[in-house]
């Protein structure tokens, strides 16, 4: 890099990351209550609730159970609770309600949270300038491209919609959503070790402490308060020659 690297520390990273969550979250709730109504899902989730009633008033037994409970069955009830579990998972009313409450959960969370992270971490900062969210606004925290130039809007939009939602957030999200559904097991739970292995590796590999977002867009959070940011990479050369130059000046040699 051409220049100082006044990095943001840590602890106002977080801070102001913790602050932009909270209001990507309130956000979120607010936009995936929208679609929800929208798309109909309340009905389906009853359905499906209504569906599970049925069996269990049918056979006689309660499907959300501890293993220690089915471990404490005698084996009548235990050949009851896996008649009754077969049959309710074959009921092709009961798939396609399932699919449906799956399916439309999300859709929910998938657009509910991508609005408001775009809101949050990328139309916000385009009026703040330098990547500024409002929880960096408050904390004097930039961004910029880890030369010292500027970040663009498409960097922006990167660290947004790739680094953020889709790996950071999403990503998780979905395997945490498909585990209370029974749909994932031990596949799930490596991606997600896997996810927070490889921030932490990225932590404590540069000075800069990155995340996957930042590597992703080659950002780096700066403090606005002792960091120059340059335009143009021109702009950049042309301040380091300066420099170079004012000390060959003073030179005695």
């Amino acid at each position: 890099m051409g220049i100082d690297l006044q990095k943001a520390s840590f602890g106002k990273r977080i801070i102001a990351h913790i602050f932009d969550v909270l209001l990507v979250c309130v956000l979120a709730v607010g936009f995936i209550t929208i679609i929800s109504s929208s798309i109909g899902y309340d009905s389906y989730m009853e359905k499906y609730e209504n569906d599970m009633k049925r069996y269990e008033s049918q056979y006689n037994v309660k499907f959300d159970i501890t293993e220690q409970e089915y471990n404490d069955f005698t084996e009548a009830e235990r050949k009851n609770y896996e008649t009754a579990c077969t049959a309710f998972s074959e009921d092709t009313s009961v798939i396609k309600n399932y699919n449906m409450v799956t399916n439309l959960m999300l859709i929910m969370f998938t657009f509910g949270f991508l609005l408001s992270i775009i809101i949050i971490e990328f139309v916000i900062p385009l009026f703040f300038k330098n990547g500024q969210t409002i929880g960096k606004k408050i904390f004097g925290i930039g961004l910029m491209h880890i030369d010292g130039i500027k970040v663009s809007n498409v960097q922006l939009f990167a660290r947004t919609v790739l680094g953020k939602f889709a790996i950071e957030l999403m990503i998780p999200l979905y395997i945490i959503i498909m585990l209370s559904f029974s749909a994932v097991g031990i596949v799930g739970i490596t991606i997600l070790l896997i996810l927070l292995i490889t921030e932490f590796i990225f932590l404590a590999s540069s000075d800069s402490n990155p995340l996957i977002h930042d590597k992703l867009s080659n950002t780096v959070a700066v403090d606005l308060a002792s960091q120059k940011i340059f335009n143009t990479r021109e702009e950049m050369i042309a301040h380091v020659k300066a420099i170079h130059a004012e000390r060959a000046s003073r030179s005695p040699y």
